[in-house]
């Protein structure tokens, strides 16, 4: 005779779906893999209570340090510029009007929220879609994975992919291999975790052998900080971002019905098939319930989320990892600098802004700013003198190195580099065709590991040359084709984009034509042609600076974000988009700031909130920061001379 689970089965009926099991214990659910060992937990029990005042890493999410300054758990941060209050509010896109917050989150005064949800918190998604481990006994590395990118995304407003196959190959298990967190942490604090296109997951158990730029692809990260209490938990989900768990499987968690709390049915029938890990986004007082990501696709219950009551099925029984204090990688930051700007690595908060000038003297100088108070510029270097133009500055993948193309004073261009962890600036070597004329546009793009150098610049016969190197020995640039017509300025343009037809992105670069209009042109990957795009603006005759930032995007798969451009004119900054997520290919001006300005010179996309910061260079020949919050455009402090 077959036994049922009473309430689950009756939930169950409804949706037309049989749970019974015979006699003999034949589960008749779906049975998903599991793969959760208990090496490296901790009893939350004897996990010591957190003092979050010292606990807490720095974080740059302005959102974040809004709660953590309600809570009494850190003082509002000083102003970037003398006169601006405090960062202390909620930051929004500029061109996209504040939603109202939701109501129910409201804590008590200085207590803990009762309702946190990181998949809508604020208005916004703060988690990476959910995936399938399937067949494997994967769900640590999935659990891992999960966690870095959340708090990637919370701690940095970056949406970034990772790879489930990096961490579970890299730790040398098998497809059918069970793994623990204790080994998730290991490898993560000694390795960092890289994109798919590093190392993809794959389960045929292959040899691990991830590209050699690894290292430059990889976020790093300290070591786990395990949080014990159910009180401690729920504080640091407020505060921080989403924890890991250990997770008993029963029988009837398989095909538990979206809508419900999971509650472990009590049925004799209902064995224990083993230990699973699942990603805790956010907790509900109201229903007493744990909010969780699982790694079984979002077909599996709520889009691939359950409800589990406090205490069920061993969820509180040992203590949860948490993570803070993350470096995000070049790789993922490949789109949102342009110019002479760029968020780098670098510094105890991982946010250092570093700017190349050059004067008019042909020497280019390195300034940066530390990623936090006080916000003061310094200056690092001076090297070179044949710059005729600023430089177009990157972070790539070469163990994290800065990278450098400019226009020489003889119409060449010139390559530079310096080692991600500092130290002298090195002469990469002159290259290009004779008589560029323009600012060079200069990404690291995503053929080859590590990706190809592309350029784009003027040349002569008012057309664009773009330019590549193979990322390996012998280091020779290649000529592509010319394009464009009647081109009167390039510029700190070239993105590789994300729009893709062949597995590649497209190549997007905008020059400014001899008519004073800005022309958008794109490189479709599939055959390697340049097509013309759009024209937009008028009366523009200095050059632009370009990225494609991660406004528009509801998670790291899409929409594609936002193009975002500034360019001088008229002594002023004109701010420019194009709205990526709706398909729409019109560019749209938002905003003019600043005065007594010559040329924008840099663009990036910070982790302060997304925050758009930009690089002016004055009519005085110094350099000049502004940068936009949910309050506008701000002017910045001088920097100091080009």
């Amino acid at each position: 005779m077959a036994k049922t689970y009473g309430w689950l089965a009756e939930q169950l009926a409804a949706k037309g779906i049989s749970v019974a099991l015979e006699e003999q214990h034949d589960v008749r659910l779906p049975r998903h893999p599991l793969g959760a060992e208990l090496d490296g937990l901790r009893l939350a029990a004897d996990v010591a209570a957190l003092d979050f005042e010292t606990v807490l890493a720095p974080t740059s999410n302005p959102l974040v340090i809004a709660r953590r300054v309600e809570l009494g758990l850190q003082r509002p941060l000083p102003s970037v510029v003398e006169g601006l209050p405090p960062i202390e509010r909620p930051l929004r896109p500029f061109d996209v009007p504040e939603p109202e917050p939701p109501a129910s989150p409201t804590p008590p005064a200085g207590g803990t929220a009762t309702l946190v949800d990181w998949r809508s918190r604020w208005g916004s998604n703060w988690v990476t879609t959910v995936r399938d481990q399937n067949p494997c006994s994967s769900c640590w590395a999935f659990a891992g994975t999960a966690l870095v990118e959340a708090m990637v995304r919370v701690e940095t407003s970056y949406w970034t992919r990772l790879s489930e196959g990096d961490l579970h190959d890299g730790v040398g298990s098998h497809c059918a291999d069970g793994n623990n967190l204790g080994s998730v942490d290991d490898f993560l604090s000694a390795h960092g975790l890289a994109d798919p296109g590093c190392w993809p997951y794959r389960t045929d158990d292959p040899v691990y052998a991830p590209s050699p730029d690894r290292d430059g692809r990889s976020v790093r990260m300290p070591r786990f900080t395990w949080v014990g209490s159910a009180d401690d938990q729920k504080k640091w989900i407020d505060t921080t971002g989403p924890l890991a768990t250990w997770f008993d499987v029963y029988e009837d968690f398989d095909a538990h019905p979206a809508g419900h709390v999971y509650r472990r049915s009590t049925d004799p029938s209902n064995h224990e098939r083993g230990g699973h890990f699942l990603l805790v986004v956010g907790y509900d007082d109201a229903q007493q319930a744990w909010i969780c990501k699982n790694s079984w696709g979002s077909g599996w219950c709520d889009s691939g989320y359950v409800l589990v009551g406090y205490g069920e099925a061993g969820i509180d029984q040992y203590a949860k990892a948490g993570l803070t204090g993350l470096n995000p990688d070049p790789w993922t930051k490949r789109r949102l600098s342009n110019g002479v700007l760029y968020e780098s690595g670098n510094g105890a908060m991982h946010r250092n802004l570093e700017v190349a000038g050059a004067s008019g003297a042909g020497v280019v100088t390195h300034h940066w700013r530390e990623g936090g108070p006080p916000w003061t510029w310094g200056t690092s270097d001076h090297f070179a003198s044949d710059a005729a133009v600023c430089p177009t500055l990157r972070g790539t993948t070469y163990h994290r190195n800065l990278e450098m193309v400019y226009l020489t004073r003889s119409g060449r261009l010139h390559h530079w580099w310096r080692a991600g962890g500092g130290g002298p600036w090195n002469d990469g070597g002159v290259f290009g065709p004779a008589g560029c004329q323009g600012v060079p546009g200069f990404v690291q793009g995503d053929y080859g590991t590590p990706g190809n150098f592309e350029v784009v610049v003027k040349v002569a016969g008012n057309r664009l040359q773009h330019l590549w190197r193979r990322n390996g020995a012998p280091w020779t640039w290649s000529a592509g084709p010319a394009f464009g017509t009647d081109i009167a300025l390039s510029g700190a343009t070239l993105v590789q984009g994300d729009y893709a037809d062949s597995g590649h992105g497209n190549l997007e670069v905008v020059a400014v034509r001899n008519d004073g209009r800005m022309q958008h042109f794109w490189r479709r990957a599939a055959d390697l042609t340049w097509h013309d795009g759009a024209t937009f603006g008028a009366g523009v005759g200095s050059t632009p600076v370009m990225i494609q930032g991660q406004y528009g995007m509801a998670n790291e798969a899409g929409p594609h974000g936002n193009f975002e451009l500034v360019v001088a004119r008229g002594g002023a900054i004109e701010h420019w988009w194009r709205d990526n997520a709706s398909g729409s290919m019109a560019w749209r001006q938002s905003a003019t700031f600043g005065s007594g300005i010559q040329t924008a010179v840099g663009l990036c996309q910070s982790s302060w909130g997304m925050n758009l910061e930009v690089v002016a260079m004055r009519t005085d020949g110094q350099l000049q920061h502004f940068w936009r919050d949910g309050g506008g455009w701000h002017t910045g402090p001088v920097i100091g001379p080009a």
